[in-house]
């Protein structure tokens, strides 16, 4: 079976944050995963980056892809949620998402940036509700797994905490990790956010990861 990662730095769909790309890509490789750096467009008004991410998901899949996995930290989790959530058609489908500090709402401890970019003048309580990603959630979400900071003074943890309680609801398979420290925009975490570890188990349980045959 042919996988691969879609990588969606954040940046508050300004700019795209190199640490949250290509270590991210390189983790991900070294667990035995193709992993692509998705840099979707920034600067521009819904639905540029939503419709760029469904053509790419589209590609892998024409490129032999049987399973899709976005990993987006951010505003880039929001991109890769909104992706996931709302498929163009079944070509635009992914099969797992892991989302890092993402954000989530633009209704609720809504994150400006993002909010700015994505609506412009056109930024209505009826297309807030349309992009929260809390909204979106079905029976028919992937399996995800999540993780945030407590004290993330820029994408508050109730974005995380709106997504799984949404999953829940839903009885989507999902995890959320929660962390004490490290604020926001942490990329691999380090000691304080050691979601790394975690994350690899999941993929691991998930069927993400290559299976080794045992020894003899």
């Amino acid at each position: 079976m042919t996988t691969i990662a879609l990588v969606l730095p954040g940046g508050s769909y300004r700019s795209h944050a190199p640490h949250e790309a290509e270590p991210v890509a390189a983790w991900l490789a070294g667990l035995g995963i193709e992993a692509d750096i998705l840099r979707y467009p920034v600067g521009m008004p819904h639905p540029a980056a939503h419709e760029a991410i469904g053509a790419r998901i589209a590609e892998s899949r024409d490129a032999g892809a049987d399973r899709v996995l976005l990993v987006g930290f951010s505003a880039g989790g929001h991109a890769a949620g909104l992706a996931a959530l709302r498929p163009a058609d079944a070509s635009h489908r992914v099969d797992g998402l892991v989302l890092g500090y993402p954000v989530v709402s633009l209704e609720t401890h809504s994150h400006q940036g993002s909010r700015e970019v994505l609506l412009g003048d056109d930024d209505t309580p009826e297309r807030r509700a349309a992009l929260s990603l809390e909204r979106l959630v079905t029976p028919e979400a992937p399996a995800s797994f999540l993780f945030h900071s407590f004290d993330d003074q820029k994408v508050p943890v109730e974005h995380s905490l709106l997504l799984s309680s949404a999953l829940q609801r839903a009885g989507t398979p999902h995890e959320l990790h929660l962390y004490p420290l490290g604020g926001h925009g942490c990329g691999l975490g380090g000691d304080l956010v050691p979601w790394t570890g975690a994350c690899a188990a999941w993929l691991s349980r998930e069927g993400w990861l290559p299976q080794h045959p045992s020894p003899a």
